[in-house]
């Protein structure tokens, strides 16, 4: 005889141990489930936490770059205001040149001479109203040679004079508003 014949109870038990296990089971399966659950709302909030932190970042980026276009607009109306009269300004200073070369012709007498001192009067008038413009000479006679604001058109051994020293101004240069508009063509000495 089996043992199932012996005690038609024992199934009975198996039965109802199973279940009791299940449920015990079960029982400690809950609060895992409700971790899961947990854990996926917290991942859910994480995710929607980073997705914030990108579009801030996106948005201060965003207002950097119109900052920085702005800035840059206003840079180059400063520059158009400043150096809008360059073209012009090379043009004038040709006047200047011109004025200087008929003063430089024109033979000084012990006499007044009309002429002369009208252009004498035109070219003063002219300097200065260059200088309000922020258009400045550069004359370097004696300076040291300086490649950034002088165009050397021949080098002459000099032993009474420094090497690189400016010699002779050939031609002024001017700069407007600290920037180049003609470099002076000058003569350096050399080494004998």
């Amino acid at each position: 005889m089996s043992e199932q014949q012996k005690n038609p109870n024992l199934e009975a038990e198996q039965v109802l141990n199973s279940e009791t296990q299940n449920e015990t089971v079960e029982e400690l399966l809950e609060p895992e489930v409700e971790v899961l659950e947990e854990v996926t709302e917290n991942d859910e909030l994480a995710k929607a936490l980073e997705e914030v932190a990108q579009y801030k970042e996106a948005a201060l980026r965003s207002q950097a770059d119109a900052q920085n276009v702005r800035r840059r607009a206003e840079q180059d109306v400063e520059k158009a205001h400043k150096f809008g009269v360059e073209k012009f300004a090379k043009s004038i200073v040709n006047v200047a040149d011109n004025l200087e070369r008929a003063l430089a012709s024109a033979p000084a007498t012990g006499e007044s001479d009309p002429v002369r001192e009208g252009v004498e009067l035109t070219l003063k008038d002219l300097i200065e109203t260059l200088a309000r413009f922020e258009v400045k000479v550069v004359d370097p006679h004696g300076e040291p040679f300086n490649p950034e604001l002088h165009q050397a058109i021949t080098m002459v051994p000099n032993p009474e004079l420094e090497p690189n020293t400016v010699m002779d101004v050939v031609q002024k240069g001017y700069t407007l508003h600290g920037r180049l508009l003609r470099p002076a063509m000058v003569v350096v000495s050399s080494a004998a």
